[in-house]
């Protein structure tokens, strides 16, 4: 079985952490596995496919000049001809509608994995209403969250073909890590208490500054450490000033190697407001750092308060600056939970464990739109 795993990339993030991931693990499987990244000629991104590159993936470039144009639609049927492509996986808006428009008159299946909630942005609202109308037509579409099934179930997505599938971590990178992140600071043995992730407003960031200034008036050697970039990130660094405790916060931009940041990292935490299945969290996990989450979207399923980390409501700082300080004055219990949750991911996320899923969901897709004798002639040849 040959998959091609379609995505419109603005840099690394969970949906190509997670891509990545499962592309990785479905050889291992028996399954091919090709990662189509769009190449917008406005703002091209070429992260995803480096890193790809990288692990040693086949990447296929995939040339697009605008919100639509006809030449791509024709580029992705050629990798589905060139490659004998049985599903076509898309991640997101842009790879679902021009997925769905390139794989109709083939014999490619439709597989959409959506990652989170629609964008509420004015300039994606087109986008959001033609996405909507197309995932109804695909074979199969998974999501990492209940929350996010319910969305599609709204917008009229039939229910047999809805699955939640967790997200899924390569966990191999996160074993034995040196603390790049930490080095690059010079921050030496200071404790570090982190955020990975896109600055936006809906993480939470300026939640956890307000947390932090009550952290570090208990503890005033900490160091609060924002790891990733985006569009709050003058507002969050104006706030440390107006808290007075921009001595103590360290926006440290876009970051390469994530295992050595996870490393560097004494408490992970993520105050967000709404999320599916945040990679980041299963990567701190991975990494067995303790982590403090709120209790929204999917997060709840990975992090077991108590057992596997620390959760507080989303939007109330003083409970998440109380469980930030329980970390801080119980270093071992962080080793305990960042153990106990290691062990969590690995049975439950890890990358292999996830793929066997999807391979389950490629297989009903297959099914449902194979004339007698296709599943078999599919079959066949991923095993030749």
């Amino acid at each position: 079985m040959t998959i091609l795993q379609l995505i419109s990339s603005g840099g690394y993030y969970g949906a190509e952490s997670m891509l990545l991931a499962l592309a990785q693990a479905l050889p291992e499987l028996g399954c091919s596995s090709i990662v189509g990244v769009f190449h917008d000629v406005r703002a091209r991104q070429g992260e995803l496919e480096a890193r790809a590159t990288q692990l040693g993936l086949q990447v296929e470039s995939v040339p697009c000049a605008g919100r639509w144009d006809g030449k791509t639609v024709g580029r992705i049927r050629q990798l589905v001809e060139a490659h004998g492509v049985d599903v076509l996986h898309t991640h997101g808006y842009k790879a679902d509608v021009y997925g769905y428009a390139a794989a109709w008159p083939n014999r490619a299946k439709l597989v959409a994995t959506c990652h989170n909630w629609p964008s509420r942005r004015p300039s994606m609202r087109a986008y959001a209403a033609i996405d909507r109308l197309a995932l109804r037509h695909f074979d199969r579409v998974a999501t990492a969250s209940g929350p996010v099934a319910e969305t599609l179930r709204r917008w009229k997505v039939p229910a047999h073909k809805l699955k939640t599938i967790p997200n899924g971590v390569d966990m191999e990178p996160f074993r034995e890590s040196a603390p790049s992140l930490r080095r690059e600071l010079g921050c030496g043995t200071e404790q570090l208490v982190g955020y990975v992730g896109r600055l936006v407003p809906g993480k939470g960031g300026a939640l956890l500054l307000s947390a932090a200034q009550a952290v570090l008036a208990v503890f005033p050697n900490v160091k609060f450490v924002f790891a990733g970039d985006g569009e709050a990130r003058a507002e969050w660094e104006a706030l440390a000033v107006r808290l007075g405790i921009a001595s103590k916060v360290v926006f440290a931009g876009r970051q390469e190697d994530m295992p050595g940041v996870y490393a560097s990292l004494d408490i992970v935490v993520l105050p967000s407001f709404q999320e599916a299945m945040p990679m980041c969290l299963l990567e701190a996990l991975a990494a067995a750092r303790p982590v403090v989450a709120t209790t929204v979207g999917a997060i709840p399923k990975v992090i077991v308060s108590g057992v596997t980390g620390l959760l507080c409501e989303p939007g109330d700082a003083n409970a998440l600056s109380m469980a930030i300080l329980r970390l801080l004055r119980d270093p071992a219990l962080g080793r305990t939970l960042g153990q106990h949750g290691r062990a969590h991911v690995a049975r439950n996320f890890a990358a292999e464990v996830v793929a066997l899923s999807y391979i389950s969901l490629y297989q009903e897709a297959l099914h449902d739109r194979c004339r007698p004798g296709e599943l078999t002639d599919a079959w066949q040849r991923s095993r030749s």
